[in-house]
């Protein structure tokens, strides 16, 4: 998103609430991921592009486990979360990566007593490489068989007058904005989005409760004890 000329990407607040939904887990180390395109296991490798810490391999990081050139993180926690709460594990939203795709999971971390590992598609045969600090895993909490309590149902927008009349109004107003940016309004283009979903609010000013356009998730506090002297 980054890449777009003035950030235009970030009007889309959807995207940009997604993106901060929840927490990045982030790579100690750079690694090359290179496969086969095989399917056995030996067909996919992984290279430490610098030294892992601790002295460990870099297998205890990343490493080929589920073969069908699948790379396979390990993320080193055990994730806690309330009885009533599962874990979301994906990778980091809206942020493609060229010859490799993110697998998502759902994980009962009310219970779980050991990390869950964090899996990858490679998508074509050749080498791709995760950045020291890149993220590769992006988790957030789900409320635990939250859709089993949803029941969706269809229905004519006829049945509710009111909000026809907003979607109308929405309408109305996008395409009055079109035509004027198209002939090259000069108030159109110095801004050339109306905004009315960013802000929270209906073409004809009324607010919308509880709009979020900004999220900070808060930072993980670190309880471990120190390390003792030596």
């Amino acid at each position: 998103m980054d890449d777009f000329s003035d950030r235009h990407a970030y009007r889309c607040l959807p995207l940009s609430i997604a993106n901060a939904h929840g927490w990045d887990i982030l790579c100690p180390i750079a690694v090359a991921v290179d496969w086969n395109g095989g399917r056995r296991t030996e067909d996919l490798t992984v290279r430490a592009l610098q030294a892992v810490p601790d002295g460990r391999t870099v297998s205890a990081f990343c490493r080929s486990h589920f073969s069908g050139g699948i790379v396979t993180f390990h993320t080193d926690y055990i994730f806690r979360t309330d009885d009533e709460w599962d874990l979301l594990a994906s990778g980091p939203f809206n942020s493609p990566k060229k010859g490799i795709y993110s697998l998502t999971g759902i994980i009962e971390s009310n219970w779980l007593p050991y990390p869950f590992t964090m899996n990858w598609q490679v998508t074509r045969p050749g080498t791709v490489v995760f950045e020291k600090e890149e993220p590769f895993c992006f988790i957030f909490p789900v409320k635990k068989q939250a859709v089993l309590d949803c029941l969706p149902e269809i229905h004519d927008i006829t049945e509710d007058p009111e909000l026809g009349r907003q979607h109308n109004a929405f309408a109305t107003s996008r395409d009055e904005f079109m035509r004027r940016f198209h002939a090259n309004d000069p108030e159109a283009l110095r801004s050339p989005w109306l905004k009315y979903y960013f802000k929270g609010h209906h073409p004809d000013g009324a607010v919308v409760d509880n709009h979020i356009n900004k999220l900070r998730t808060a930072a993980p506090v670190d309880k471990r004890r120190p390390a003792p002297l030596e």
